[in-house]
């Protein structure tokens, strides 16, 4: 079976060797040929669309059927909740298994069907994404009326438009996906950005 190593450090004087070759260890015991190892240094609070090796990674696995990634803990995926249940979410809905080495959990069984376990800690990360989306609308909304009982002014200014050029540079790695065939629902998933939004990049530059 080949699989794909992921590692992760968030600073520049962290080193990531460790893992990889912990990962490597644990895939020559287990007999899986590794494909191929991504590794970065990058805060995990990080979006997804703003992680490079990350959606490198996602690109790897997809272009070249890998049916395992393989990490030394849920964490090397990233910090916040919701992009790492992402990342999950789609990883299953394509067939691709998530094992992680510290839990010595797979996300998918041999036979690619979810696995019981790794759904519970899924549920446990959605309720957890719940919670963070909640407190995040919470804190917007309060925000939100404190300026305008203040006297801010909302929304755009009339007439108000973005130049090509300006959404270009904005949704560059929007557009680069597109262009290499991902689709919107997946674009959107990894990127945050609405499908509508996607729709109109693809009319517009793709």
């Amino acid at each position: 079976m080949k699989v794909v190593l992921f590692a992760r450090v968030s600073t520049n004087i962290q080193d990531y060797d460790r893992q990889i070759n912990e990962l490597t260890g644990l895939a020559k015991r287990n007999g899986w040929e590794i494909a191929a190892s991504f590794a970065e240094k990058v805060s995990g609070a990080k979006k997804n669309n703003e992680r490079t090796e990350l959606l490198r990674m996602v690109e790897y696995v997809e272009a070249n059927h890998i049916n395992k990634v393989v990490v030394t803990e849920l964490s090397r995926l990233g910090r916040d909740t919701l992009q790492v249940l992402e990342v999950i979410e789609m990883f299953n809905a394509k067939g691709i298994s998530l094992y992680i080495q510290n839990y010595n959990i797979e996300t998918l069984t041999d036979d690619g069907k979810v696995n019981p376990m790794s759904q519970f800690l899924i549920t446990i990360l959605a309720e957890v994404a719940r919670m963070e989306r909640k407190t995040i609308k919470e804190r917007m909304d309060s925000g939100y009326q404190n300026f305008r009982a203040n006297g801010g002014l909302v929304g755009r200014k009339q007439g108000y438009r973005k130049s090509d050029e300006a959404m270009k540079e904005e949704y560059a790695e929007e557009i680069r996906l597109l262009k290499r065939g991902y689709s919107l629902r997946n674009v959107s998933k990894l990127t945050h950005t609405s499908v509508n939004t996607l729709r109109k990049l693809t009319i517009k530059f793709c």
